[in-house]
């Protein structure tokens, strides 16, 4: 017998509220991962689970929200909050427990104050002069934000992950910057489900247009990574947020 879960997603402010509805058990967790992910992808200032309709027929599948409370917390350091469980509910999270934040009510959660957050986005269109663009807007930010020494290591991973996606897509581009407490994310969206792979050049090649734009993120970026939307994917990564003399 095929289980029953429907997911209600729902735009309150700069939350999403994502209401689950059915029986959550290994078959449909998934469908909710797959869910919450897409959220992330929008990146509120949280997402809210509304677990009010929600049964548990295998309670080990509640750590699905573990799963995706880790992805969020590498990008694009979304909080998750977990509100209204039933006694079944509450009870499985307490079998399995998250460290997740729990709320008696959508009212309570959408009651904390949300994430101190700065961010700068900008469209590109997919040509040449992109990654050159993706640069400029990135060393600006991290003039703006008074973080200097991110500015080279930005500029760069902006400039790469831009160059990458315009080389592998045709639609435009969506260069998302933003600063945390502990990193500063960069962000690219685009319309193509091709997945950026890190594949090393050919040895000793001087063809220029070997790739090897992901090498260097892969060397400066502190984490990256890349998520699959509805209509595209996100490829992202995370620099440490640390003054000039950090070790």
């Amino acid at each position: 017998m095929t289980a029953d879960l429907r997911c209600e997603v729902e735009l309150i402010g700069t939350r999403l509220v994502v209401g689950l509805i059915g029986e959550l058990c290994l078959q449909t967790a998934p469908k909710v991962r797959l869910a919450l992910l897409k959220g992330l992808v929008e990146q509120p200032d949280a997402i809210l689970v509304d677990l009010t309709g929600l049964t548990i027929s295998e309670p080990t599948a509640v750590t699905v929200f573990s799963a995706v409370a880790r992805q969020a917390a590498i990008w694009p350091g979304t909080p998750l909050l977990l509100c209204a469980p039933g006694s079944d509910v509450a009870a499985a999270l307490a079998r399995f427990p998250s460290r997740l934040p729990v709320y008696p009510s959508i009212e309570a959660a959408l009651a904390v104050e949300p994430r101190q957050q700065a961010a700068v986005s900008d469209m590109l269109l997919p040509v040449s002069g992109a990654g050159r663009r993706a640069r400029e807007v990135a060393v600006d930010a991290c003039a703006r934000w008074d973080v200097p020494h991110l500015c080279v290591p930005a500029g760069l991973v902006a400039a790469e992950l831009v160059a990458d996606a315009a080389a592998r897509a045709s639609t435009m581009l969506n260069l998302r910057l933003t600063l945390g407490r502990r990193y500063l994310t960069v962000a690219v969206r685009d319309g193509s489900i091709s997945i950026p792979k890190l594949v090393a050049p050919a040895p000793q090649t001087d063809d220029p247009a070997a790739e090897r734009g992901l090498l260097l993120v892969d060397a400066v970026a502190h984490r990256w990574g890349s998520i699959l939307t509805g209509g595209g994917k996100v490829v992202w990564a995370t620099l440490r947020i640390r003054s000039p003399t950090a070790g």
